[in-house]
């Protein structure tokens, strides 16, 4: 079984940054994509971005230009660096592997 642990959520005022941290407990090497999801209460879990073996990256809409997505592969870790926050970014974010595994999510507030 595939464990991902994310970290780095927190509280953060409008226009700061934070850096989030999923780590995995094999290696990441023969996973086709990665990606991180957030879920704000009320609302279904959305896709935030996307990140494939070859570099390709996705991201949605309501993030682009604002966020990155990247992997270290030999930490077997992937990162989403997330800059400007707005309050609608507020929301648990997961971490998921080949659209099958997920870890327990982390909470990010953006708030005065």
């Amino acid at each position: 079984q595939v464990q991902l642990v994310e970290s780095g959520g927190g509280l953060v005022q409008p226009g700061g940054s934070l850096r989030l941290s999923c780590t995995s407990s094999r290696s990441i090497f023969s996973i086709i994509t990665l990606g991180w999801y957030r879920q704000a209460p009320g609302k279904e879990r959305e896709l935030v971005a996307l990140i494939d073996n070859g570099g390709g990256t996705k991201y949605a809409d309501a993030v682009k230009g604002r966020f990155t997505i990247s992997i270290n592969n030999a930490k077997n870790t992937v990162y989403l660096q997330m800059n400007s926050l707005k309050p609608e970014d507020t929301a648990v974010y997961y971490c998921g592997a080949a659209g099958q595994y997920w870890g327990q999510g982390t909470q990010v507030t953006v708030s005065s």
